[in-house]
């Protein structure tokens, strides 16, 4: 049913073969269209957005801001910016809150 492809990879311009196999995987998981990256530029691109592997994805270090608890008046540190108009809670409070 199914035969091996020649496909050019959008990335290097190499040739690449879409095998029988491959293709046969492609139809069970009801995917509509034909890889357009080699193995190779396949495994390099999801390497590079996921940050070597797995579901984790990496964004680098976030910015913390410093700011006062609305709860206990102590210090917080949040990763956004403190508007004013909502209040703000250290990690403790927040908890509390959240339970």
């Amino acid at each position: 049913m199914y035969t091996d492809q020649l496909l050019t990879c959008v990335d290097c311009g190499a040739e690449f073969t879409f095998t029988a196999g491959e293709q046969e995987f492609y139809a069970q998981k009801g995917f509509q269209n034909k890889p357009n990256r080699c193995p190779d530029c396949r495994q390099a691109r999801k390497a590079s957005r996921n940050g070597g592997g797995g579901m984790q994805r990496s964004y680098g270090t976030r910015q913390m801001f410093s700011t006062t608890c609305s709860s206990c008046g102590g210090p917080a540190e949040v990763p956004f910016q403190p508007r004013g108009d909502k209040p703000v809670y250290c990690r403790d409070c927040f908890q509390r809150i959240r339970a």
